[in-house]
């Protein structure tokens, strides 16, 4: 079986998500084409994992003091050069075409009447779950951003619904946290600003990741350049994360049993859901702006969520040899049925 996969890079969670399904799909024997679209070439990194991957412009949302800017958006498109990407990708010798809400891909296989399967969180939102910060906009871009024929949504609940839990490395449960080392994720706001914010903290070890490094003058603020492994080892023994309300990292956060502080992009209805289903789910905090008080509120609440998922990478690989069958509600429940959720305090 090939298979082309289309990959948003836009942000990070996108890519952790394909390294997961990466794995499982070599592990099967699979041949896979991977692309990746919506950011430069050179802010890509940690790719080794997708042998041979493409690269192609695509779309992509430009951000401004942690809001999506839909003006700048429109301006920075480049609709000739995403029209070329899409006449100019080939998909006739592939007998599957995936895309996580990658554009390209998903209108190439549309433009060649090849179906297409939809994998990640935003097929969620065809089904009933929480929803916030909608407006017609973002429902239209939502719908055709990177349509597909099929989709299988993922989530941290089912809601009721047909969807699935996160496609997330499942680590093992780290033997000793670091009570006080706190990672903060807020690539989209003003690095300097969070620093300043920030430093009152001092009885806590802040670890900043950001695109672009930046400088601390403070001991207990550490600041980093995003990188794969990094990242992930300083996940590994901390207490608690403060992000934006991305899908993956916070579900990784879950699966770690690292208690969320999570600030959603303002104007974007998917991060905005994001907030709003932790909060009614009581898996974390939010805050609408990077505010000091909600931070030290937050800090000094020692609760965390601990979920386990299953291996969802390694389910749908199988559903996928299996011809993709209709997922009925037995095959959704049965795998519900394997999530254990373990309320905890330190």
């Amino acid at each position: 079986m090939r298979i082309f996969y289309g990959v948003q890079g836009t942000g990070n969670g996108h890519i952790t998500r394909a390294r997961v399904m990466a794995k499982e799909l070599y592990a099967a024997g699979i041949d896979v084409t991977f692309q990746f679209t919506g950011r430069p070439a050179d802010r890509y990194f940690d790719m080794d994992i997708f042998n041979g991957y493409q690269l192609r412009t695509g779309l992509t949302f430009n951000t401004d003091k942690g809001q999506v800017n839909y003006l700048k958006t429109a301006l920075d498109a480049k609709p000739i050069t995403f029209i070329k990407d899409i006449k100019s990708l080939d998909l006739s010798s592939y007998d599957l075409v995936i895309s996580d809400f990658e554009p390209v891909t998903a209108w190439a296989a549309k433009n060649q009447r090849k179906p297409v399967l939809g994998i990640g969180h935003q097929y969620a939102f065809n089904h009933n779950i929480p929803r916030k910060g909608a407006d017609p906009l973002a429902e239209q871009i939502m719908k055709y951003f990177a349509p597909a024929d099929r989709g299988i949504g993922l989530h941290w609940h089912h809601f009721g619904q047909a969807i699935l839990p996160p496609i997330i490395d499942t680590p093992e449960t780290p033997e000793n946290i670091i009570d006080n080392k706190i990672i903060v994720y807020i690539p989209f706001e003003d690095q300097n600003e969070i620093i300043q914010i920030l430093a009152p903290f001092e009885d806590f070890d802040f670890h900043i990741y950001s695109s672009q490094l930046v400088t601390s003058e403070f001991k207990h603020i550490t600041c980093n350049m995003l990188s794969y492994e990094g990242f992930k080892k300083d996940l590994y023994d901390s207490s608690g994360i403060i992000s934006n309300a991305g899908f993956e990292l916070a579900s990784e956060a879950l699966q770690m049993g690292k208690k969320i502080l999570a600030k959603p992009l303002h104007s974007q209805m998917e991060q905005i859901s994001n907030a709003a289903a932790l909060q009614q789910l009581g898996y974390g905090h939010t805050m609408n702006d990077i505010d000091a008080s909600v931070i030290e509120h937050w800090l000094h609440d020692n609760h965390a969520v601990h979920i386990t998922y299953p291996n969802i990478a390694k389910v749908v690989v199988q559903w996928i040899q299996d011809g993709m069958p209709e997922m009925d509600a037995d095959f959704i429940e049965a795998i519900w049925d394997t999530v254990d959720i373990l309320h905890i305090r330190r």
